[in-house]
């Protein structure tokens, strides 16, 4: 049972809610027992909501769609994007010497953020993707040497 403590002109009354059953509920005020029957509530009203429509995708000033399409041959270097998203964070640079469990790239898809690793020993000769760009499956981000 819930208990509320009330004062209505300067009385005071204890009330303990208890059980509801139906439109019926155990009430007790001051330790004297109720039933007290609640109003039914008339069905609320259907609403029909249209289902938003998608924005649309980011273009660049020439007018391009910004998704990085998957390349169609790439070396045992590459580091490919496991699934569709968007580059996060890029933190290493060409150059850097990257060991296999390396977070290369940092990529969102499914708004959960996924660190993509090195895969292999190297160092990272190319980057072919800035932070913010869409990419595809099969994209490669990185190159490595």
């Amino acid at each position: 049972m819930k208990e509320y403590k009330y004062k209505i002109n300067g009385n005071s009354y204890t009330v303990a809610v208890g059980d509801i059953d139906d439109n019926i509920a155990q009430v007790e005020v001051n330790g004297v027992p109720y039933k007290v029957e609640l109003e039914k509530k008339a069905a609320a009203p259907v609403k029909i909501v249209s289902a938003p429509r998608p924005a649309a995708a980011p273009r660049t000033a020439t007018g391009e769609k910004v998704v990085a399409k998957p390349a169609a041959a790439s070396g045992a270097g590459a580091v490919k994007a496991p699934l569709p998203g968007v580059v996060m964070s890029i933190p290493v640079k060409v150059g850097d010497m990257v060991k296999a469990a390396d977070t290369v790239l940092v990529l969102e898809a499914m708004k959960m953020e996924n660190a993509i690793h090195a895969g292999r020993d190297g160092k990272v000769a190319a980057i072919n993707v800035n932070p913010g760009d869409s990419v595809l499956e099969g994209t490669v981000l990185i190159t490595l040497e």
